[in-house]
């Protein structure tokens, strides 16, 4: 499907990958690569190490690779907020139920983004229990 530089190692999918637009810009995206090393997250990213650990559907949603090759989760159950998780491997990927595994990994770069009414996504402090859901199985 698409070769990814660190954001993600995804499985196979029949969509192309997502372009979100942040609002925010910084040179430094996850999925880039300085001096030989790949960037896992950027300047607002909640960093976690996951060692090897699962990470779960908080709700029930639809989960997406972007064009960095982090995952991009979103659910009708909070319409104005997507959820990027970055650093995964191998992420299951389409509609996912509640508590579903979306993939493993070392650590979790996660960051919650807020649409803005000029159709942009900024990124926001995450809700701690929204991140707990993230992080548990149900």
């Amino acid at each position: 499907m698409v070769a990814l530089l660190g954001g993600c190692k995804s499985a196979k999918v029949d969509e192309a990958p997502i372009d979100i637009k942040l609002y925010q810009k910084w040179e430094l995206q996850p999925g880039d690569t300085i001096a030989g090393y790949p960037v896992r997250g950027s300047l607002g990213d909640i960093s976690i190490d996951l060692h090897n650990n699962r990470v779960y559907a908080p709700f029930d949603g639809k989960a997406q690779v972007d064009k960095r090759g982090c995952v991009i989760f979103s659910t009708p159950d909070v319409p104005a907020y997507l959820f990027r998780l970055c650093g995964l491997n191998s992420p299951k990927l389409g509609l996912l139920s509640q508590g579903d595994e979306i993939a493993t990994g070392e650590s979790l770069q996660f960051a919650a983004l807020r649409k803005q009414p000029d159709g942009t996504w900024a990124i926001v402090e995450p809700a701690k229990n929204i991140l707990e859901r993230t992080l548990k199985s149900p």
